[in-house]
């Protein structure tokens, strides 16, 4: 076991994976003599060949179409693209080609790809930099989309989206990257992709959140003694019903938190999904708090994003009923 930050988890996810099987290429800009633009690659050229860590051209749409057609040939492509922001460019072949093969070819291709990219805020990156895009991947029937929350998620869920044989959208929260340490082993590991995590067990309210609202919404509960259970959905399509659905029973009382803006988002979702299911158990209102549905701005992300103030408006709003 080693202290780790996100960033350096999610290197030694990839060398775990690089180890284990020579089938793996990773390729992006700046993926190899760089390291990436956050480092996530550090030292993997230098360990593997360029024939396995390849930089690539600034073309989404190319970085993309190269990685499906290695995974058809017989590869497993891990490309990450270096902003959620830049992966528009590429989204014909991520909703038209990688979510669909399998469908379209009537199971005779599978895709066994892991597409990476950092997203949200965090460094003040503004509209082009700094954009939560997670909702347009999760209406994408056939791409498994999954966001960690700390170190030892990050490396495990990726290990285990490695391995999955079919494409993952791996989202990353830029803003965790090197937000702080934790225990994670150096040897290989997985995390069930199905399963949500319990953070931490309460009574009087159940709050679903996911990457990189999490540490936030935990730092709140704690600060302001709230007796709230949290969960972290991990993976956001599909999600976890289940522990959703157990949690909302044992509660009555619901409260979303994401990043992204409200309209149409996860969250809303997670609401329709428990209204539809769940609604005898509820004793109040489904509320969230979200970003804005406004691009971010550069200045003042901290106001856009949720905060503890707007967190905790909810919270006892939620407990008066």
């Amino acid at each position: 076991m080693s202290q780790m930050t996100m960033v350096k988890a999610l290197n030694s996810g990839l060398n775990n994976a690089m180890e284990n099987d020579d089938s793996i290429i990773l390729l992006g800009e700046d993926v190899g003599t760089d390291g990436g633009v956050f480092r996530v690659t550090d030292g993997l050229l230098s360990k593997y060949g360029k024939e396995r860590v390849m930089d690539t051209p600034l073309a989404e749409l190319g970085i993309v179409g190269f990685g499906i057609g290695m995974s058809m040939a017989g590869l497993k492509a891990i490309p990450e693209i270096q902003f959620q922001d830049f992966i528009y460019t590429a989204m014909d072949q991520i909703i038209n080609q990688m979510a669909k093969l399998r469908y379209r070819t009537n199971g005779d291709y599978t895709l066994p790809m892991v597409l990476r990219t950092p997203y949200g805020g965090g460094v003040h990156g503004g509209p082009y930099h700094s954009q939560s895009g997670e909702a347009y991947f999760t209406h994408t029937q056939g791409l498994t989309v999954v966001t960690p929350s700390n170190p030892y998620d990050a490396k495990g869920l990726l290990l285990s989206s490695i391995e999955l044989n079919d494409p993952v959208i791996f989202l990353e929260p830029k803003r965790l990257y090197y937000a702080g340490k934790m225990e994670v082993p150096e040897d290989y590991y997985k995390i069930d992709l199905r399963k949500a995590n319990v953070v931490r067990e309460g009574d009087d309210l159940t709050i679903l959140t996911y990457g990189p609202a999490v540490p936030l919404v935990k730092s709140t509960v704690e600060k302001n003694n709230v007796n709230a259970q949290i969960i972290d959905l991990r993976t956001l399509n599909p999600f976890d019903l289940d522990t959703i659905l157990a949690g909302v029973k044992k509660t009555g009382k619901v409260l979303i938190v994401h990043e992204a803006p409200k309209m149409f988002g996860v969250g809303a979702e997670l609401s329709a999904t428990i209204s539809e299911k769940a609604v005898d158990y509820l004793a109040a209102p489904i509320l969230r708090v979200t970003g804005l549905d406004i691009p971010i701005p550069f200045a003042l992300e901290e106001f856009y994003v949720p905060n503890e103030k707007r967190i905790m408006i909810a919270i006892n709003k939620l407990l008066k009923y």
